[in-house]
């Protein structure tokens, strides 16, 4: 039994029946780390300052303890004493000097850190290449790319190099790697998980999610994560509930929504096809799928790409070298600005830093950023009225399977749309969820995506749960 491969779920129910041990878990996921990272680099930093647990009992009976379970944890999260670079030169050498709230609640649940994952830097990506620490690979065809810009924790999850990981989604940043890599990736409520130690890309998009091997585990990580927090005062004190509990009850009288504006031109045949085998699966298990319309989807990426940049403009703006991270000395402290960030930050994060700042600036705020923002609205307004009709959405994750390494780099264009369909999620601060579906024709993962309702998380385990233990997918293992 190879115990890096099992489910969290399952690994706490051996612990619990004294069938395995907590260093045994570890050791495992240690050992399948030195066998494959060197070819997956799902890592940006491991942290091998502590030794495996040592207790040979689980202990404990609570849901919010994950019994010395290893967590991977993507590199934008505050990790006290461990580097911290959101895989960017501009924050080299920087350990920050206390915990992420969700870090902190790991730890207090006994989790089990194994270190800091790979991504695009400062999250500006969708293919886990624009990393300083280059880019990691999809452990289902090493040549290609895991998705972004949660790659690395997806990436970890999917080889077995974690059972469990924490990534952050923007605009589609923990979905779409977890569909390209064949894992559960969960973008909860804006607010329902605080993110507060979160190194901000856009503070009104952002959001802490997980990335897990089933659903039934991204639950259970749930359980531990979500909650309010008088730390960050975007974080919602909305009650919390077992999410385990919203897995059971089958999903008889269910009504499915199916937005037509994602299943249009572009989108990959094979993709389609999965994803319409899923619904017609559901439907099978006595849920009612119904079409429905969201118009404005279409404006969806262009609105998020006047959003997102002019918060991030704002948000880098503390990168200069001078408190933390790097610093290239001058005569002067503005040519010290210029040459430490014109060194420290990578092409795709200086064309957005230059993107947010133009739709900011004096005589296009309102032509840009302010009409972004109504555009918005009216995307938010739709799923709202759409969520009147049905309890929850369902559409193809990622318009296509994972792409070669190189394909899309030098086309920025062509890899903004690579999150067409998870968008406008974020806009609408929803919560989603994508699941694997199916595998296209040379053997890559296929991702299905459900939406719900602001802190519609229950309705979304209770489908997603329905489905994945009527269908295999989430079983298969990548080879390496």
């Amino acid at each position: 039994m190879k115990l890096y491969e099992l489910s969290a779920a399952r690994l706490i129910s051996l612990l619990e029946a004294g069938e395995i041990k907590v260093s045994e878990i570890q050791e495992s996921v240690q050992k399948r780390i030195d066998e494959v990272e060197n070819r997956v680099h799902a890592y940006a930093t491991l942290d091998r300052n502590k030794e495996t647990d040592p207790s040979e009992s689980a202990g404990g009976e609570s849901v919010l303890d994950l019994k010395g379970i290893p967590v991977a944890v993507k590199d934008n999260i505050c990790t006290k004493g461990v580097p911290t670079t959101c895989s960017s030169r501009i924050l080299e050498g920087f350990n920050p000097p206390y915990d992420a709230a969700v870090i902190s609640r790991l730890k207090k649940a006994n989790a089990f850190l194994l270190g800091k994952t790979n991504m695009d830097e400062f999250a500006f990506g969708s293919s886990c290449e624009t990393s300083c620490y280059g880019p990691t690979h999809n452990p289902w065809d090493l040549s290609r790319i895991p998705g972004g810009s949660s790659g690395g924790s997806a990436a970890a999850v999917a080889s077995g190099e974690a059972i469990l990981a924490l990534g952050s989604d923007t605009g589609g940043s923990i979905r779409q790697p977890a569909a390209m890599c064949g894992v559960v990736g969960l973008k909860p409520t804006y607010g329902r998980v605080s993110r507060y130690g979160l190194i901000a890309f856009a503070s009104s998009l952002d959001q802490i999610g997980t990335i897990t091997k089933t659903v039934e585990d991204s639950a259970l990580l749930m359980n531990v994560i979500a909650g309010g927090d008088e730390k960050d005062s975007t974080c919602s004190n909305e009650d919390i509930p077992d999410f385990t509990k919203s897995l059971e009850g089958g999903i008889k009288d269910l009504i499915i929504g199916v937005p037509d504006e994602y299943f249009v031109e572009g989108l990959d045949k094979e993709v389609e096809e999965a994803v319409n085998e899923a619904i017609k699966l559901l439907s099978g298990l006595g849920a009612r799928v119904e079409r429905v319309s969201l118009p404005h989807t279409k404006y969806a990426v262009s609105t998020y790409y006047l959003i997102a940049p002019a918060e991030a403009s704002s948000n880098l703006a503390r990168f200069d070298g001078v408190q933390y991270g790097l610093r290239r000395e001058a005569e002067d402290i503005t040519d010290m600005y210029k040459i430490t960030r014109a060194s420290g930050f990578g092409e795709e994060v200086i064309r957005r830093i230059i993107l947010g700042t133009y739709s900011l600036s004096s005589g296009y705020y309102e032509d840009y950023y302010l009409k972004a923002q109504k555009v918005r609205a009216v995307i938010a307004g739709e799923f709202k009225e759409a969520f009147k009709k049905v309890d929850c959405l369902i559409t193809p994750t990622s318009p296509t399977t994972a792409f070669k390494i190189g394909e899309k780099i030098e086309d920025p264009l062509k890899m903004y749309l690579s999150d067409v369909f998870t968008i406008p999620a974020n806009l609408a601060g929803l919560p989603a969820m994508s699941v694997p579906c199916g595998f296209c024709g040379n053997s890559l993962p296929i991702g299905m995506q459900i939406l719900a309702k602001p802190f519609g998380e229950e309705t979304i385990f209770k489908t997603a749960y329905a489905y994945q233990e009527n269908s295999q997918w989430h079983k298969r293992k990548p080879s390496l």
